[in-house]
C-alpha cells in the first residue's frame, strides 16, 4: 500500500514566488519532511499508476513502516493555486494527508494564507476528510535578546506570527497545530513525525478496511452463528409541562373566598385587592414580619434605600389600625375565619399592586415580564426602576453579581411554597391519615388539585370541617402527594411507594403527578441488573395489573414491552400464568429474543456438536 502526502507552503521565511525557480535538491534536502524521511527519500515522479504528475510539485518517494510507499509532492509556492487550481485541486484529491507549512517570521506571507488560500481549502478538506498538519518553523525574534520560542511572548508580534493566530488558523482548517521552533532531528523526529506516522497508521488501517477480505476456502462451508436483533425500544413516558404558575396565578384571580387578605389604599382607603397570607408570607420575609408581627415580635425591615430614607421601613405597607378582624363572615357553608388588612402607603406599589401580586404568586422569578408590565403601566422608566426595587425590598432579593434570570428561577419558581409544606403556619386544614396530623392550606390545595377544589367549595363536610380524615392512603403516600402540590416534584424512594402514590394521584385526578410516578417506576424497574430482575420480591405482572386498574395506559403498555425484553426472566415466574390471552399474545409478538432465533440457535448448536465429533481426533 502507498500513502499520498501533499505539502503546501514553505518554512523559509519569503517563501518562493510565482515564476521563480523550484528548488533543487539541495534545497530540498533542508525542508521538513525531507528532514523527517531521512536519506532514504528519491527525488523523481513515483511510479504508481493511479499517481497524477504535476511540474509545479517537488515529488520524491520513501518507505516507511518496512513495505509501505510514501509519495510526497511538495509546493512552496500558494500562488499556484490562483495560476492552476484545477490541476492543485486534481493532487488534493489524492490526497491522504495534507500538511501546511509557514514560518513564524514570515506574518505577511501567513496573512495572505489566512485570508486568501485557507477560505478556499476549507470546504474541499471538510468534504473530502482529508487529516491536515499545520505546523509553524522557526523561532520567534526578540529584539532584547536571543530568540524566544515562549509561544505566550508578545515582544515580536508585530513581525512575527503570534502562537494564538497560528493556533485559531488550525482550529479553521480543523487541523493539528505544531510549532517547531527548528528542524532538528528532536523537533522534527519526535515532535512532528510522531504526529505524521499517527495519521499514517490510521490512513493504513482505512484502506485495509475497504481492500476485500481474502476468504480461505476451508471457510466457505464453516458454519456462521444466528444473528440476534437488538430488542424493540422501549416506549416513553410523556409527561406534562409544569402548571405551577398558571394554577397560582388562578387562585389570586378566582381564589377570593379562600383569601385572608385584604389591601386598601393609603390616601383614599379604597379597597384595592385580596390575597392569601400564606402565599405572601413563603414568598416574602417581608410580609411574613408584618403579618405575623404579634408573634414574632419582630418589625418587617425593608432593604429598599430609597424608601427607608422618606419614613423607615414601614413605608411601604402596613397593617390597618383595627388590626386584625377575627371571625371574618365567609361565603355559605365555609369556615369562618381572620382577615389582615393592609394599607398599602406608597403610591407606586399602589398603582401597580395587581402586577405585584401576580408576580409574587407566580412565583416570583419573572422579573423580565414584571418589568415590561410595569413599563406599560407607568410609562415612566425612573418610576419602573423604583418601583422594581421596592419589589425586591418586598421579596428580600437584592440585586447582586449573579442577579440572572436563571439564578432567580432556581432559587424560586414552583419552590416558593416549600416553607408551607406539613407547616402549620396559616394552616386552615388538618388530615388525618392512619394516626397521622398533616396541616395544609386550603387555597392552595383548591389551585393546584379540582378534586380537592369541589371538596373544599362545595356543600361537603370537608368545606365546614377543620380536621378531614382520608382513608384508604398511608400517611407517608398522602404526604408525598402533599408535597407534590406544595413544590410541583415528587422523588418517591421505591418502586412500591410510586406506585401508592400513583394511585393516590389517580385517585385525585392529578395527571401530571401520575405520569411522574410512571417514569419513576420505569426508571427503578430499568436499572435493575437482570439477576436482580429474576431474584426481586416486586411482581412486575401485578404492576401492569394495577397500571392497568388505575388508568396509568403509558406505563401499562411500557410494562407490556419491559415484560416482552426480558420473556426468559418473567416467563419462568408463576405470575406469568396471570397475563390475560390477548396480553400473552402481545408479549408472545413481541418477545425478546423471539422464538425463530432461538431455534435457529438451537439448530446451529446441534450441527456444531455434530461437526465435532466427525473431525479427526489427531487433528
Amino acid at each position: 500500500m502507498s500513502i499520498h502526502i501533499v505539502a503546501l507552503g514553505s518554512e523559509c521565511p519569503g517563501g518562493i514566488g510565482l515564476g521563480e525557480e523550484i528548488m533543487g535538491q539541495g534545497q530540498l534536502q533542508g525542508g521538513l519532511l525531507w528532514s523527517y524521511l531521512g536519506h532514504g527519500a528519491l527525488v523523481g515522479p513515483c511510479d504508481l499508476e493511479s499517481s497524477i504528475h504535476n511540474p509545479a510539485f517537488m515529488e520524491y518517494t520513501s518507505r516507511v513502516f518496512g513495505d509501505v510507499t510514501v509519495v510526497v509532492r511538495d509546493c512552496p509556492s500558494w500562488d499556484l493555486l490562483d495560476s492552476d487550481w484545477a490541476s492543485v485541486r486534481k493532487v488534493l484529491e489524492q490526497a491522504d494527508i495534507l500538511v501546511i507549512k509557514y514560518s513564524v517570521t514570515d506574518k505577511l506571507a501567513f496573512q495572505q494564507v489566512r485570508n486568501s488560500y485557507a477560505p478556499r481549502l476549507r470546504p474541499l478538506l471538510r468534504h473530502w476528510g482529508v487529516p491536515v498538519i499545520l505546523v509553524a518553523v522557526g523561532a520567534r525574534l526578540n529584539d532584547e535578546g536571543p530568540p524566544c520560542t515562549c509561544p505566550l511572548c508578545a515582544s515580536d508580534w508585530s513581525s512575527c506570527v503570534p502562537h494564538s493566530e497560528g493556533l485559531q488558523l488550525s482550529r479553521d482548517l480543523g487541523a493539528t497545530y505544531l510549532e517547531l521552533p527548528s528542524l532538528n532531528h528532536v523537533f522534527v523526529g519526535r515532535y512532528f513525525g510522531s504526529v505524521l506516522e499517527y495519521f499514517m497508521i490510521q490512513c493504513l488501517k482505512h484502506k485495509a478496511k475497504e481492500r476485500p477480505e481474502k476468504r480461505r476456502g476451508n471457510k466457505v462451508n464453516e458454519l456462521c452463528p444466528p444473528h440476534l436483533e437488538q430488542p424493540a425500544r422501549l416506549p416513553p413516558i410523556r409527561v406534562e409541562e409544569s402548571s405551577f404558575s398558571q394554577d397560582m396565578q388562578w387562585l389570586l384571580e378566582r381564589g377570593m373566598q379562600f383569601a385572608d387578605v385584604a389591601f386598601y389604599a393609603g390616601d383614599s382607603g379604597k379597597e384595592l385587592g385580596w390575597a392569601h397570607a400564606a402565599v405572601l408570607c413563603a414568598v416574602s420575609p417581608y410580609f411574613r414580619q408584618l403579618l405575623l408581627g404579634h408573634k414574632t415580635r419582630e418589625r418587617p425591615q425593608s432593604r429598599c434605600v430609597c424608601r427607608e430614607r422618606e419614613g423607615g421601613p414601614q413605608s411601604l405597607l402596613s397593617t390597618w389600625d383595627g388590626g386584625i378582624i377575627d371571625d371574618m363572615p365567609r361565603s355559605e357553608g365555609h369556615l369562618t375565619g381572620r382577615l389582615s388588612r393592609l394599607v398599602v402607603k406608597d403610591p407606586l406599589l399602589c398603582m401597580c399592586l395587581w402586577e405585584t401580586l401576580m408576580f409574587i404568586y407566580r412565583g416570583a422569578w419573572e422579573w423580565d415580564h414584571l418589568q415590561e408590565a410595569l413599563e406599560e403601566k407607568l410609562k415612566n422608566s425612573l418610576a419602573v426602576a423604583q418601583l422594581m426595587e421596592r419589589i425586591r425590598s418586598l421579596i428580600g432579593r437584592d440585586r447582586g453579581p449573579r442577579d440572572t434570570p436563571s439564578a432567580r428561577a432556581a432559587q424560586l419558581g414552583p419552590q416558593t411554597l416549600v416553607n408551607l409544606f406539613n407547616s402549620p403556619l396559616y394552616s386552615d386544614v388538618i388530615f388525618m391519615v392512619q394516626g397521622s396530623v398533616l396541616p395544609a392550606h386550603r387555597a392552595v390545595l383548591v389551585a393546584r388539585c379540582d378534586v380537592m377544589a369541589a371538596m373544599f367549595s362545595g356543600k361537603y363536610a370537608e368545606a365546614r370541617s377543620r380536621v378531614v380524615p382520608i382513608h384508604g392512603v398511608s400517611s407517608d403516600t398522602f404526604l408525598s402527594f402533599l408535597e407534590y402540590l406544595y413544590t410541583d416534584s415528587c422523588c418517591p424512594a421505591s418502586v412500591l411507594q410510586a406506585m401508592a402514590v400513583l394511585v393516590c394521584a389517580e385517585m385525585y385526578q392529578v395527571k401530571r403527578l401520575q405520569h411522574l410516578c410512571e417514569v419513576c417506576v420505569c426508571a427503578y424497574l430499568q436499572s435493575m441488573p437482570s439477576r436482580e430482575l429474576s431474584s426481586t420480591g416486586i411482581s412486575v405482572i401485578r404492576l401492569l395489573r394495577r397500571a392497568k386498574c388505575h388508568n396509568a395506559e403509558q406505563l401499562y403498555v411500557w410494562l407490556l414491552h419491559f415484560i416482552s425484553n426480558n420473556y426468559l426472566i418473567f416467563s419462568h415466574k408463576p405470575d406469568f400464568l396471570e397475563l390475560s390471552e390477548e396480553e400473552r399474545e402481545q408479549v408472545e409478538r413481541l418477545r425478546w429474543p423471539s422464538r425463530g432465533y432461538l431455534q435457529e440457535l438451537s439448530e446451529y448448536q446441534h450441527r456444531r456438536r455434530k461437526l465435532r465429533k466427525s473431525r479427526c481426533i489427531v487433528m
